[in-house]
């Protein structure tokens, strides 16, 4: 177990005791009273449940001071403290415990596991009591929160929360505390208008958007964390899965053309005039009960923000029609701010015409979420909307095409086969599920429907207009806000590729910007215990939002990476996918992976087609074909797909950036695709693929609020390989993307595969192994097509970017 923290802002001894007395841990007549009463001072203080002296004291007593000594006892009979006693003392607050996680006799023994305050003397006085207090409260505990927050769950804010004296917000540590009262929390509804008309009836779009904010934002403005979901208004499950396109299709020659795009048709976006408003109010008149949230959200609805949530155009309350990721859902996404910037109108209701105004906020605004959510706040970044200071960004799409097509094939989403933008449009009409609503636009609806189905060519899966309009790199320059992006290496979802491109994109933009990858998949991290997202978060938006210069900015790492070989370890670096970082060539003999290229020609095949039994089996049983792919010896993938190993590593390699393959193929027919794998071949104990629950609803987000499960990758894993990075494309796009090509039979043609990128690090036993092979069960078409591939050994090679040393 090891406790990251990337978010603690150093001070100086004066800020620290200005700070212990705001938050009222301290006063100043507390420093002169002996040591030994200040630390029996700051201990009571450690236990807000209790009402009495007496209560606080048989906690106090519950912890050890020393092998033979609890802490009462020992602040009844001595003097003085010491260092020693001090330490074994922290790590119980942080709820470490003696004997099991470390030694009452030695308690430095794990400070490689947790912040502990150094200090000049084994026996402290006040002045060190409280410098070691202060990075107590601000120490991460074994529940992936700093004691501070542990306080805070166990009411010790209660009296600032209910004190209108206190200025709010409060900042601790460069951080907003949780002062805020939740069991006020003020819940309300209201219908922004839109400036485009989706659904063609004459009218504006309405967008309903559902708001929580603290009540004392009734008197004092807030910022507001606001995530655009299509999904928390409800989704159509059966009618998306009934949409699923068939992937057991073959693969079919396209058309030969210099520009998959052709010219860009005008976009007609006559928008009707905006509704005459009738009256202006300060006052909701719908309430909402419990809807879609976010846990990251409801953390910050303690600390002086409020949460904004809206489903976009197509979306039950809401007008307009699902258009999957174009400019409409953009345009959608950012009405939204601009009536929290105060620039839009929104209503009351859909009919009346009530205005109201967002005159309870600041008008600093972020967006949060993952997937399509973290992609909408993206999108809405690319705009350069006022009022939008910040996005963070957890496993976005940057391009529609990076996620359902690649290289010009089609290609799905991990672990949804037959997906694509017409049937994620399905799900998320939302409307459906409102039948009287439904019925007056079934057939524009339908139409729409149709029409996308028809768009977005899953013949050719070539990049045409359609996806061009849904790629959002294109717009980068436009970006205003700061962006704190956030991925799983191992997210074959929304695969890396879509923030790695993202991030290059923006390298030289004059904001601020950060990446976090982790180890995982398609998960958020604000529950890991390794690392303290939530606190780099708080940091992050109490700079962002509030204007505090906390130098979030300057002390977050600019690249935060997970380590894949040892549990919760997490590494800082300047810079990801660097253009400068070397390359090592790896090229290709029998079965092997060498330095060293073949002094003569060697040609290797391998048919695609399976045996009718075996290809059925594992189109169902996507995760046995992924086995019996990488396992050499395996009989039934046999001839089917080409596996080279280098030689097992000395020493570490640190894989960072988009390892490359440079192929000469020829294949017997006048179409084909290659895929590849790159692999981390041993028999090893790996991270668990996702976060495993340590404990259920162990994360306080405030005082008698909600709560959060405590979750970790854990290095239980044992295994005889991991994917490190994969890639497709269609032979026809060889010279590539928007231009197609001819194949014809036999000829050998070379070309560059990029992989996505990553950042692996690869340990001394482990070997690097590369797969060529054509059909992906999980993600390609599946056509099962008597079709040959012949790679040319000797013109063919991969090419590893690695970090220098």
């Amino acid at each position: 177990m090891k406790l990251n923290q990337f978010a603690i802002v150093p001070v100086t001894p004066e800020q620290e005791r200005t700070e212990l007395v705001r938050i009222q841990m301290i006063h100043e007549r507390d420093l002169a009273l002996p040591t030994v009463l200040f630390f029996h001072q700051l201990l009571i203080n450690s236990f807000p449940e209790t009402q009495t002296l007496s209560s606080g004291e048989e906690k106090i007593a519950g912890l050890m001071a020393t092998p033979t000594q609890n802490a009462l006892a020992y602040l009844r009979t001595h003097d003085n403290v010491s260092q020693q006693v001090f330490y074994n003392i922290y790590l119980q607050l942080l709820y470490f415990l003696p004997e099991r996680d470390f030694d009452l006799g030695d308690p430095l023994a794990i400070t490689h596991k947790v912040n502990l305050p150094i200090f000049k003397t084994a026996t402290l006085d006040n002045t060190e009591l409280l410098h070691g207090w202060y990075q107590l409260l601000i120490t991460h505990n074994m529940n992936g929160q700093t004691f501070l927050d542990d306080l805070t769950s166990r009411g010790y804010f209660q009296a600032m929360v209910h004190n209108a004296a206190i200025k709010k917000p409060v900042i601790f540590n460069g951080k907003t505390q949780a002062v805020y009262d939740t069991t006020a929390l003020i819940h309300e509804v209201v219908y922004v208008e839109s400036p485009q008309d989706t659904d063609h009836d004459g009218q504006r779009d309405l967008l309903k958007v559902e708001v929580t904010r603290p009540a004392e934002s009734n008197q004092q403005p807030v910022p507001t964390l606001y995530t655009a979901s299509p999904y928390n208004q409800g989704t159509n499950d059966e009618a998306g899965d009934a949409l699923t396109h068939n992937v057991n299709v073959p693969l079919t020659e396209k058309p030969v053309t210099s520009n998959t795009i052709g010219d860009q048709a005008e976009i007609n976006r006559d928008v009707p005039a905006p509704r005459e408003i009738a009256s202006l109010t300060q006052t909701a008149e719908e309430r909402m009960g419990n809807s879609f949230d976010y846990s990251l959200n409801d953390y910050f609805l303690a600390r002086g923000f409020a949460v904004a949530y809206a489903s976009g155009i197509g979306t039950k309350d809401s007008d307009g029609l699902r258009t999957t990721g174009d400019i409409e859902e953009t345009i959608a996404a950012t009405a939204v701010i601009e009536w929290l910037d105060g620039k839009r109108t929104a209503f009351t209701n859909r009919t009346d015409n009530i205005a109201i105004k967002a005159w309870w906020s600041n008008h600093h605004i972020a967006m949060t979420g993952r997937s399509y959510l973290g992609t909408l706040a993206t999108a809405a970044a690319t705009t350069g909307v006022e009022g939008l200071k910040t996005v963070i960004s957890e496993a976005a799409i940057s391009s529609w095409y990076d996620y359902y097509r690649e290289n010009g094939l089609v290609i799905a989403p991990g672990g949804f086969p037959g997906e694509d933008a017409d049937v994620l449009a399905e799900e998320t009409f939302s409307r459906e599920k409102q039948p009287g609503d439904y019925y007056r636009i079934k057939s524009k609806w339908q139409n729409a429907l149709n029409q996308m189905t028809l768009d977005q060519d899953r013949e050719t899966g070539n990049y045409n207009q359609f996806w061009d309009a849904r790629n959002y790199r294109k717009d980068v320059a436009n970006i205003k806000a700061d962006l704190l992006l956030v991925h799983g290496l191992n997210d074959w979802n929304v695969k890396p590729k879509n923030v790695g491109k993202l991030w290059q994109a923006i390298r030289n933009l004059p904001i601020t910007k950060k990446v976090i990858l982790h180890q995982g998949p398609h998960v958020y991290i604000n529950n890991l215990r390794s690392l303290d997202f939530t606190d780099m978060v708080n940091l992050w938006l109490t700079h962002e939002l509030y204007d505090v210069d906390n130098h979030a900015e300057t002390l977050l790492p600019n690249v935060l990476i997970q380590d894949n070989a040892t549990a919760e370890t997490w590494h800082a670096q300047s810079d990801w996918l660097a253009p400068d970082n070397p390359v090592m060539t790896l090229h290709l003999g029998a079965d092997k992976l060498t330095t060293a290229n073949q002094p003569q020609p060697v040609q290797q095949g391998f048919s695609d087609q399976l045996p009718t039994k075996v290809f059925r089996y594992y189109a169902k049983h996507w995760d046995h074909w992924q086995a019996a792919l990488t396992d050499d010896s395996n009989a039934a993938m046999a001839g089917h797909r080409l596996i080279f190993k280098a030689s097992k590593q000395t020493e570490p390699l640190v894989i960072d950036g988009r390892p490359t393959v440079h192929v000469q193929v020829a294949v017997n027919q006048n179409v084909g695709m290659l895929s590849f794998q790159l692999i981390d071949y041993s028999h090893f104990k790996r991270l668990t693929p996702s976060p495993v629950t340590l404990a259920g609803q162990a994360m306080d987000l405030g005082y008698h609020f909600k709560k959060e499960s405590l979750r970790e990758f854990q290095l239980t894993n044992l295994s005889d390989y991991q994917l490190i990075s994969k890639a497709h494309i269609n032979l026809q796009n060889r010279d590539g993307l928007t231009t197609t090509k001819t194949v014809s039979p036999n000829e050998f043609y070379g070309f560059d595969v990029a992989l996505q990128p990553t950042h692996y690090n690869l340990q001394p036993g482990h070997q690097l192994g590369l797969i060529v092979y054509a059909t992906d069960m999980e993600m390609t078409v599946r056509g099962n097509q008597p079709l040959f591939y012949t790679i040319d050994l000797k013109a063919t090679n991969l090419q590893v970017p690695y970090l220098g040393h």
